[in-house]
């Protein structure tokens, strides 16, 4: 059986690390015996006629997709021009977005045949020895499918107890030089499951409520496998990392004991921190912390379930700044029953924490209480167009509030960013800048250019230099190839030479001599 699985593309703006739910569930079909290929359209171009030959040239028996809500439409794109390309393939899709819009989905989406609702891995493991008989998927619980023209979702597939089990994801199927080019951290999780009913999340019905935590020892094997593919940062992505005290100082504990050096951040909420926590992940490389708060008033807080306190947010942001550890802090616009006075609240506590803090609106995604229970709240939902559900936009009003007003609030801290950001750019200009500000800013302008070079497919397009050009010289043909990527892009020169050299030195790229002349290409593609 041969799996082709797609990566579908998400924006820069959304920090694109490597997907971890599309490579745990490669890994599910790789677990039973499949051939598996992941197809990269994050870090890379995606037209039909690319995947057209990645078909051909593979032949898979089905292709999935993964997506959140923000993506679905290019997932369903994707899974379009696949049926167009031979209708015989079996397409496929899971994810939190058509976990709870299955059967809305099937309805409109002619060129999805299947879906996997929830936890994939033990589905996969039913579904693919009988993946060519779709008589024997009624049988297989998680599943939601199109019969004689009804919509068909078979019985809910209970949670894994015992997520040791689940097979580590299958990250060497990425295109890993690109991602360690783009520079995002990796993402993991050390456990499944949330027990809070945060209104606005997906996060306690998508991987259930009880928290299903691996073993410290399964988490530090996964770690040296992140590193020994070249990554050197890593984010862990739990929704309750710091619940369970004594597990996350077995867990850093384990980092040093087997000497592992690498920067790691990590989300946490405000009453699960102490000074003993905070400063053993400082000492095992943590970093960076980040809070969701998501407003400044107390009543808005019980309304949406949050069950913090706002009394806990400045000491949790203390305990970290004492252990050299970064806080950051996300506050939501647009919650039910949002007014000017809340937004002013929650605009109140931000400033005073005195920690780097940001804003989202609320996207009431489907399967979230806010939405299911949309009668309960003041809160209009005014779309569904999913390309809206990004988070950086109002998509919703409330009886105080309209979108422009929320958008007013946001603007207003946007500007100050802006301003500030503003300043750092003049001073790299006059050379009037902290090291750690030109860094930023080069830093920068390295991830737009890199991200560039990804979508634009430039290496594979520009990549191959005529023996006249290069007289068979790899550091001509670098130089030529940095000329062209200057041009195609308009970026400075001394941002593409640095860029690119620095990916020849770190083999990300490599070059190939030939009668051609010499070609550069990612060192994946070897």
């Amino acid at each position: 059986m041969r799996i082709a699985v797609v990566a579908t593309p998400y924006p820069l703006e959304e920090n694109p690390s490597p997907p971890l739910g599309l490579t745990y569930v490669a890994a599910a079909f790789v677990a039973v015996g499949a051939e598996v290929r992941i197809l990269d359209y994050i870090v890379s171009g995606y037209s039909k006629e690319k995947i057209s030959k990645q078909l051909d040239n593979f032949q898979p028996d089905a292709v999935g997709a993964t997506s959140v809500t923000m993506n679905f439409y290019e997932a369903q794109k994707i899974l379009r021009d696949v049926k167009n390309c031979n209708s015989d393939i079996i397409t496929m899709i899971g994810g939190p977005h058509v976990s709870f819009a299955a059967a809305q989905t099937l309805r409109q989406c002619p060129e999805i045949d299947l879906i996997v609702i929830g936890e994939a891995e033990d589905t996969i493991a039913e579904l693919t020895p009988v993946l060519k008989q779709k008589k024997k998927w009624r049988g297989i619980p998680g599943l939601a499918y199109r019969e004689n023209g009804d919509v068909i979702i078979t019985d809910k597939r209970p949670f894994i107890d015992n997520v040791d089990r689940i097979s580590l994801p299958s990250r060497s199927l990425l295109p890993i030089f690109r991602y360690r080019a783009l520079g995002f951290p990796v993402s993991m999780i050390t456990s499944r499951g949330c027990p809070n009913a945060c209104i606005f999340c997906l996060g306690r019905k998508m991987v259930g409520a009880k928290i299903r935590r691996r073993t410290a020892n399964c988490v530090l094997d996964e770690i040296e496998e992140i590193l020994g593919l070249g990554f050197e940062r890593i984010n862990i992505a739990d929704d309750l990392f710091t619940s369970d005290k004594e597990r996350v100082l077995e867990i850093c504990e384990g980092i040093n004991k087997r000497g592992l050096k690498l920067g790691w951040s990590a989300f946490a909420r405000v009453d699960t921190v102490n000074p003993e926590i905070l400063a053993a992940m400082a000492a095992a490389g943590c970093d960076s912390i980040s809070f969701g708060v998501e407003t400044g008033d107390p009543q808005m807080l019980q309304r949406i379930r949050k069950g913090i306190r706002l009394e806990h947010a400045a000491p949790a942001m203390q305990m970290c700044k004492d252990v050299g550890i970064l806080p950051h802090v996300s506050f939501m616009v647009g919650l039910p029953g949002e007014t000017k006075e809340t937004m002013r609240a929650t605009d109140r506590l931000a400033r005073s924490l005195d920690v780097v803090y940001g804003y989202h609106y609320l996207s009431p995604f489907p399967g979230t209480t806010v939405r299911e229970q949309i009668e309960k709240y003041d809160l209009e939902i005014l779309t569904d167009d999913w390309n809206k559900y990004d988070a950086n936009d109002a998509i919703v009003r409330t009886s105080a509030l309209s979108p422009e007003d929320m958008r007013a609030f946001v603007a207003i801290y946007e500007e100050e960013m802006n301003a500030d950001w503003q300043k750092i750019l003049a001073g790299y200009e006059n050379k009037t800048n902290s090291p750690m500000e030109n860094l930023r800013v080069m830093g920068h302008w390295r991830m737009h250019l890199t991200y560039k070079i990804l979508k634009n497919d430039l290496i594979e397009k520009l990549g191959l230099i005529d023996h006249t050009l290069c007289n068979g010289s790899r550091e001509s043909a670098l130089m030529e190839l940095c000329n062209r990527i200057i041009v195609a892009t308009g970026d400075e020169p001394q941002i593409v030479n640095h860029t690119m050299n620095d990916f020849a030195q770190r083999g990300y790229l490599t070059a190939k001599m030939s009668d051609e002349g010499c070609r550069w290409i990612w060192s994946d593609d070897v």
